[in-house]
């Protein structure tokens, strides 16, 4: 399978780095990625993202000089550029209750998983449901 699409994954952990860099090694597509999302605004001016893989846990994210996380960071991207229409799927390590409906709504993020991803095919699925 190979997805051809740039997806931007937003993570600290650097074996959760790693493991994406092979993941998306196996199945196609480029991949940039950053330990905290204040690139992201640089990248998503600049066009062409197709996806984001969002940790919900960003310890050194700041948007206008205040700390946010990534259920805050992934509302304000949908907030401000509802125009490209960038899915974002947003990773916890926390269980989520309620199917993760108050996780999406406060979030207006597209999916989300639950770490550890032991379920390969449950992330491709997820990817290919929003942007193929």
């Amino acid at each position: 399978m190979n997805l051809l699409k740039k997806i931007v994954i937003v993570e600290d952990d650097l074996f959760l780095q790693d493991f994406y860099k092979m993941f998306f090694k196996k199945i196609g597509g480029e991949i940039v990625i950053l330990e905290n999302a204040d690139e992201i605004l640089q990248i998503i001016n600049s066009g062409n993202i197709d996806l984001i893989i969002m940790d919900i846990n960003l310890r050194n994210t700041f948007l206008h000089s205040q700390r946010v996380d990534g259920i805050k960071f992934s509302r304000y991207i949908k907030e401000k550029f509802p125009h490209l229409h960038i899915p974002i799927i947003l990773i916890t390590a926390y269980p989520i209750s309620n199917s993760g409906k108050n996780l999406l709504e406060d979030s207006l993020a597209d999916d989300y998983l639950v770490k550890p991803i032991t379920d390969y095919n449950k992330l491709v699925d997820k990817i290919n449901k929003l942007v193929l």
